[in-house]
């Protein structure tokens, strides 16, 4: 999904420059999806909030020499949990549309904003990326692409400093969005 990965970028981009919207919950009910998992060729649940995030905030913050750890536990303060759950199988329409449906009705909801929305027909894919804002602050950041034979859905939920994430341009992934860097 090189395509959806860059269309994920693009919409983060886009997120930084967006006016703030009411604020509603950024947590998404994600599926457990568990009888997904059982046709998947190949299937990834990453679940990282509570304890999970504080190691991950100590971890980063464990070298204080190195300028990209710095800017990742700067980054990770704010951020409360992350959630991505991916499905490839070896076959088209493997998966029911109202299975990622279930999730994207959850975005019309109050306080989420659709940055891209991009839905191809040859090949099929879809992808959609949304923002939960209060004020300034990102609260949460949404993502979901599928395909025939593959979704993924990403949902990032905590205060994200438009600031933070500046400083993290160019690493971790994450596009060089300024010209004077």
């Amino acid at each position: 999904m090189k395509f959806s990965r860059s269309l994920a970028a693009l919409g983060l981009a886009t997120a930084l420059a967006l006016p703030g919207q009411a604020f509603a919950d950024p947590e998404l009910k994600i599926p457990n999806f568990s009888h997904l998992s059982q046709k998947a060729v190949d299937s990834t649940d990453i679940t990282i909030d509570g304890f999970l995030m504080r190691i991950a905030r100590k971890f980063a913050k464990a070298d204080a020499d190195d300028p990209e750890a710095a800017a990742a536990a700067s980054f990770l303060e704010g951020i409360k949990s992350v959630r991505v759950r991916n499905f490839t199988f070896a076959e088209d329409d493997a998966y029911s549309k109202a299975d990622v449906d279930s999730v994207r009705k959850q975005l019309s909801g109050p306080g989420w904003s659709a940055l891209v929305q991009v839905h191809k027909r040859d090949p099929q894919e879809d992808v959609d990326v949304y923002v939960n804002m209060d004020g300034e602050l990102v609260k949460g950041l949404a993502v979901i692409a599928s395909e025939p034979r593959e979704f993924t859905i990403v949902n990032i939920v905590g205060s994200i400093d438009i600031d933070k994430i500046g400083k993290l341009e160019g690493q971790f992934g994450i596009p060089q969005l300024s010209q004077n860097q």
